[in-house]
């Protein structure tokens, strides 16, 4: 997947694609460098996020329109509209419908934003961070109490709230073909991915942010994660110099992806 701007501004630089036009070329662009899905967070003419269906609608168009044929996901966070009842508002009043939508899971009104999506015939990419102060002192940790709930995040203390993982498997809904897990690692943790072995059969996929990114990269390639990239999520190639564009992200990736996986297949 690649993320085309994410929260990003045009003081992010050159790369990061706002206007339609640009979102349109970049997406492009980035299929024909091998990308099998994009992310897109829609503006409004003010460089805005927005989640109204005058912005979603015509933007989706506009890419299909193009030839950008891969499955098409929009970014249903609150930075688009604050308020959980105005993101379920939004979706709901959505003309032209995405492929998938991103939700949140650490933010309010997740689990009825990502049951009204399905509701629509809309896909759901369930975001769960961790490590970090998100999940710091979580993982596969072999001398952990066996009687312990999974389900219960790091550091959440009786009475307080449940982290986003623990909402997330809390929530009843459980179709794999309409459900994916996307974890958001604040470092490439192999134990991380690890504890993720008890978690419902869904699909996983993994990504990390600025010096984050191409570390889990490299991690989703080698236990076969899906894998994210793109200026939404780091603005640097591998050897460090400044991205271009997410077609330059997205053909690096790709080559990280190949060889992990030949990597995985000769140690077996």
């Amino acid at each position: 997947m690649v993320s085309l701007n994410g929260a990003r501004g045009a003081v992010d630089g050159g790369a990061v694609p706002l206007s339609p036009p640009d979102v349109v070329e970049s997406a492009l662009a980035a299929v024909a460098a091998g990308a099998g899905e994009v992310l897109v967070h829609p503006r409004t003419p003010c460089g805005r996020e927005s989640l109204s269906p005058r912005v979603v609608g015509p933007l989706l168009e506009a890419m299909r329109g193009a030839g950008v044929s891969v499955p098409l996901s929009v970014s249903a966070g609150i930075g688009a509209e604050p308020d959980p009842a105005g993101r379920l508002e939004r979706v709901r009043s959505w003309t032209v419908l995405p492929d998938r939508a991103v939700v949140h899971f650490a933010e309010p009104g997740a689990e009825e934003l990502a049951q009204a999506l399905l509701t629509r015939g809309v896909a759901v990419d369930a975001v769960v961070p961790l490590g970090g102060e998100a999940g710091a002192g979580w993982g596969a940790d072999p001398g952990a109490d066996p009687g312990a709930d999974p389900g219960a995040d790091p550091g959440t203390e009786p009475g307080t709230e449940p982290g986003p993982l623990a909402r997330f498997l809390a929530w009843p809904v459980r179709d794999p073909a309409r459900i994916r897990l996307a974890v958001e690692l604040a470092a490439a943790d192999p134990a991380l991915v690890a504890g993720l072995r008890w978690l419902p059969p869904v699909p996983l996929l993994l990504f990390g942010r600025e010096a984050a990114a191409w570390p889990v990269l490299r991690l989703a390639a080698r236990c076969g994660a899906g894998a994210r990239t793109g200026v939404g999520d780091v603005l640097h190639l591998p050897d460090g110099r400044p991205a271009r564009s997410n077609a330059e992200l997205v053909a690096a990736a790709r080559e990280i992806a190949g060889t992990g996986a030949a990597a995985t297949t000769g140690s077996r």
